[in-house]
């Protein structure tokens, strides 16, 4: 936590290499051990799910990028279709399509899932787009219109309406501005926090266009400095006051956005519990979460066991099964073994 506070900007999810489109990743002998050990347990009748496991959860972002481009070299298969051939389309086997991408193929492969059939699955769409940095979104974009011929903000427009479509639609326009302390100042913090009350508490209604357009455009700097602002002048915080206002999705989607700007690693754990609560476990998002946020999983572990007083193992235990439960297991042991 004090490495966020001390940058305070918006967190990126990508290893920086991956920032450099034409940089050819340099898959060392470690890389070649892990595809040949993924052959191995996928070759002939059946698979070995307990070595797969082994092998394919014990990957970082940076190295699921360079297996991907190095499992085909070796084995003349690229290693999503083996994956989507040996493990179907259980849970088990959805985390596996996405382990076997580099990090920004897979959010683009779980975009597309969230987006495709009847009707779109709006809390997965917002707890990947929002919270975004810029430099994030603007490579996200790239690599799905790449993969899928198919513009990013077009689609997601044509996905959800009213409000949410609003903050999405801001959301990947990568137009979080930049600090600047002579425009970022308090009197602008104190007429941002005019806006917001009006928009909300002091108003029957609530215009979260207004309240949630503030939020997705300003950097984190910010807004800590209008959160301070807000509760000076109203009594709430700004998390007290999406919370109140903000009921529908689009709120949750600002509220979210809000969460990964100020509270990143908090927020991410109340995500991991709102997979897991309630009646039956939401697998797409837990996998999705424990996948897209790895790098960042020691500083949200702390921050889980600190709210809830329970360890994100003992919460995957509860709430998973078989091969599914033993593979989220292991994604999670690579940064956070359990002693």
């Amino acid at each position: 936590m004090d490495n966020y506070a001390e940058e305070f900007k918006t967190i990126s999810l990508y290893p920086s290499e991956l920032y450099d489109e034409d940089l050819t990743p340099d898959c060392g002998v470690e890389i070649d051990d892990i595809a040949n050990e993924i052959h191995e347990a996928c070759k002939g009748w059946g698979k070995d799910s307990k070595r797969l496991i082994k092998a394919i959860a014990s990957t970082t972002g940076s190295e699921r990028k360079q297996l991907s481009i190095r499992y085909p070299e070796l084995h003349d298969i690229e290693l999503l279709k083996l994956m989507k051939d040996e493990c179907g389309k259980s849970d088990f086997g959805v985390a596996t399509h996405f382990l076997a991408l580099g990090p920004v193929e897979a959010e683009c492969r779980m975009i597309k899932k969230a987006v495709d059939g009847l009707g779109s699955d709006k809390l997965l769409l917002y707890s990947i787009l929002c919270g975004r940095s810029n430099e994030d979104m603007i490579l996200l974009k790239k690599t799905y219109y790449k993969l899928y011929t198919d513009d990013l903000v077009a689609r997601v427009s044509s996905e959800v309406g009213g409000d949410l479509k609003k903050v999405l639609t801001s959301a990947v326009q990568a137009a979080e501005e930049e600090f600047d302390p002579d425009y970022h100042t308090q009197d602008k913090a104190e007429e941002d926090a005019e806006i917001i009350y009006k928009a909300g508490q002091g108003r029957w209604g609530t215009d979260e266009e207004a309240m949630a357009k503030i939020v997705v455009l300003s950097p984190p700097k910010y807004l800590k400095l209008l959160n301070g602002v807000y509760a000076d002048k109203y009594g709430y915080t700004l998390f007290k006051a999406f919370e109140k206002e903000l009921a529908s999705m689009a709120g949750e989607a600002a509220a979210f956005t809000l969460g990964m700007k100020l509270k990143p690693y908090e927020t991410i754990a109340h995500l991991i519990k709102k997979a897991t609560k309630g009646i039956g476990t939401n697998e797409i998002l837990l996998t999705t979460a424990l996948i897209r946020y790895q790098d960042l999983m020691g500083q949200v572990y702390v921050a889980h066991e600190k709210l809830f007083e329970k360890s994100i193992h003992t919460r995957i235990r509860d709430e998973c099964s078989g091969d599914y439960k033993k593979l989220l297991l292991a994604v999670l042991d690579k940064v956070c073994p359990e002693y």
